[in-house]
């Protein structure tokens, strides 16, 4: 039998996404035999974790407490009547890399999923259209992700811009992100081929 605060440490790090037993195991062992300050940071980073940080009220990207609003939406040079649609706030920074898109993000928190019970309106797309008039917005980019929920999510996004708002321009990352590849995992040139080569819909 394992020390118990030793087993605590591993089924703890178990719960983490792609770690197993055996990853859990070589990790907890690790931050055992390394500097004690090592578990203290990481410690005081996790307890940090969900006090530092919030969403964006309008973009819901995640930015510090004390911010009011996303510098993706705010900042000098950002174009309002563009916003980008991505699943989860770290498909921003896959896009941001490029350094080809100056408009604003919405996130949705995620893809309609039957299996795991997600339905559209757990989506934060009422969100979305209450910032089509007031932003005056021209273009919508739907940047889900290359898989069957993100495009299922993408085509009633499609439809519901289409009959609410006509003149608005919606269009999609252009084909060439390979499926089942989350957007976050995607290499740059692709992301930029992809951006560049938006189609309309």
């Amino acid at each position: 039998m394992l020390p118990q605060a030793l087993q605590d440490t591993i089924e703890a790090l178990g719960h983490l996404p792609g770690v197993g037993a055996r990853t859990a195991e070589r990790y907890a062992y690790f931050l055992f035999k390394n500097s004690p300050r090592i578990s203290t940071n990481i410690a005081q980073a996790l307890t940090n974790l969900h006090t530092g940080v919030k969403n964006c009220p309008i973009t819901f990207a995640l930015i510090d407490t004390n911010d009011e609003v996303s510098a993706f939406y705010d900042a000098p040079g950002r174009d309002k009547s563009t916003i980008l649609v991505v699943e989860e706030p770290l498909d921003i920074y896959a896009i941001e890399q490029t350094k080809q898109f100056q408009g604003t993000y919405h996130v949705l928190g995620g893809a309609i999923s039957p299996i795991d019970g997600i339905t559209a309106n757990e989506l934060r797309i009422k969100e979305l259209l209450a910032r089509i008039e007031p932003d005056q917005v021209t273009e919508i980019i739907i940047a889900t992700n290359p898989s069957v929920e993100g495009e299922s999510t993408a085509l009633l996004l499609q439809k519901m811009l289409h009959d609410q708002y006509p003149a608005v321009n919606v269009t999609r990352l252009a084909r060439g992100l390979p499926l089942g590849v989350d957007l976050s995992y995607a290499d740059q040139i692709t992301l930029s081929a992809a951006l560049e080569n938006r189609t309309k819909l």
